[in-house]
């Protein structure tokens, strides 16, 4: 039998859990997603109802985490939650599963419909029920259909997941004569169709997409803080820099000031290339092989910091000193990038920003040397095509949604700049990433702090003493 004197702190323990509050997210107040909801209501007509369909209970032991479309229209992060906007009335529900008190015991209080009361202060929505009150409530007595019932119909976001990558994900799945399941959206619209034959079903993506294109003063305050993070930690993996030293190793240098910064997950999986093969791999993801002398190092990492993230990319040497080739390309990129980033406010178009650079840098070339026809060849290139400069949008999502490049740049815009140069005949690769927003008198750098210019990202390395531990492996046992 355990000893009472045992048993009392785990009591205490269990009993604190028990009355301890659901947790909730405090970024948003209900303010502003009633003003989401004002403007989607305007969008939908008082002929038309939406709606949103919240994320499963997670399998396993992953992190529990909500998409991003459902997290953008209420802050509510209970799995099997469902969002409900009504044209006709103006009036939002959520319906939410009831209580489980055996999860709780286990896992935490989370909100649900018991606490109807604060979820209706928490997002401003009118009614809380239970989600098996859903069909009943809005659509099930008679007379009661709409005409159009708006869902989401583009795949739900998650944690480090971005709408190419999983319909790229959803199509594989849907093709492979073993498998064939359609998305979990798709599912749910034919649901809506099957159940509700006399309404129209219909795509919300376009419209929410329009709406997250402008990011609030409060989402930019957090894509600020991820990018602070984020630069941090890049930081720290240039001090952690030196041959002998794995990928991974500088990996896990910055993601340690990712969770000691209050950034429970990643944005996306890290870049982390050392070497001309594993940096042409745009999106390399291993981390597993060594630095070496005469290398570069590029990192392109970033937290997902209270469902927002950032984009930002460096490349420094591992010795601390660039080569003479090194510092010829990666200077052309950086001097495009800073021509770009001095142009970038609101009411001028992508096509002019990029168009005056052109002018701008292209006249440097007659003072400018390479080395090799082809260095030059490269560089002109980057400066006729742009080499990506104005990349994707960025917020929830790494590749966020929402347009900005066919018309005037507008503030509340938030987007990479990530100019790259391509070498084809030695397999070279170059960029720059930052993540910027409009402002009213132009633009915001929020890793403008980072290291950048070549002579500081050299000195970054040779600063030497990073967070890089490494422990012995056990002894195998003797047999």
């Amino acid at each position: 039998m355990v000893p009472f004197r045992v048993l009392w702190p785990l009591l205490f323990t269990t009993t604190a859990l028990a009355q301890a509050p659901a947790f909730r997210q405090t970024d948003f107040p209900a303010e502003e997603f009633q003003a989401r909801w004002t403007k989607l209501y305007d969008h939908i007509g008082d002929k038309a109802v939406l709606v949103m369909q919240g994320v499963p209970k997670t399998p396993g032991f992953n992190f529990p985490r909500q998409t991003n479309e459902f997290y953008y229209l209420s802050g509510i992060e209970t799995p099997h939650t469902y969002l409900l906007l009504d044209g006709r009335t103006r009036q939002a529900t959520l319906f939410m599963p009831p209580r489980d008190a055996r999860l709780e015991a286990n896992e935490g209080k989370v909100l649900s419909a018991a606490d109807a009361a604060e979820v209706k202060q928490l997002t401003g929505a009118d009614r809380v029920l239970t989600n098996t009150d859903m069909k009943d409530e809005w659509l099930g007595k008679p007379g009661a259909t709409p005409a159009t019932i708006y869902a989401l119909l583009s795949p739900a976001e998650g944690n480090s997941e971005s709408r190419g990558e999983l319909r790229a994900a959803n199509l594989a799945i849907a093709n492979d004569p073993w498998d064939g399941r359609t998305s979990r959206e798709l599912n749910f619209a034919n649901l809506l169709r099957t159940r509700f034959p006399q309404a129209e079903v219909k795509d919300i993506t376009p419209i929410l997409d329009e709406l997250r294109s402008i990011k609030s003063p409060r989402e930019i305050a957090l894509i600020r803080r991820a990018s602070e993070i984020a630069g941090q930690g890049m930081v720290a993996a240039m001090h952690s820099s030196k041959s002998g030293v794995s990928e991974y190793e500088l990996d896990a240098a910055a993601r340690y000031i990712f969770l000691v910064n209050g950034a429970r997950l990643e944005g996306y999986r890290s870049i982390t290339a050392s070497g001309t093969t594993n940096i042409a791999n745009g999106h390399y993801f291993r981390n597993t092989s060594r630095l070496d002398d005469g290398q570069m190092v590029l990192m392109d990492f970033a937290p997902d910091y209270h469902y927002y993230t950032s984009d930002i990319g460096r490349m420094w040497p591992v010795s601390g000193t660039f080569l003479p080739w090194q510092r010829e390309l990666l200077q052309v990129v950086l001097d495009y990038r800073n021509a770009i980033l001095r142009r970038i406010k609101p009411g001028l178009t992508v096509r002019q920003i990029m168009d005056e650079t052109k002018v701008e840098m292209t006249a440097q070339f007659s003072t400018r040397k390479f080395s090799k026809p082809e260095y030059e060849q490269a560089a002109r290139l980057l400066i006729e095509k742009g080499g990506g400069v104005f990349s994707h949008p960025v917020g929830l999502t790494v590749h966020d949604d929402g347009g900005y490049t066919q018309d005037p740049l507008k503030v509340g815009q938030v987007f990479s700049i990530d100019p790259a140069i391509r070498v084809p005949s030695e397999n070279l690769y170059l960029r720059y990433e930052d993540v910027v927003v409009v402002t009213s008198n132009g633009y915001e750098n929020f890793t403008d702090f980072l290291p950048t210019e070549l002579n500081d990202l050299e000195a970054a390395v040779k600063q030497g003493a990073g967070m890089v531990q490494r422990f012995p492996a056990a002894p195998a046992p003797k047999r």
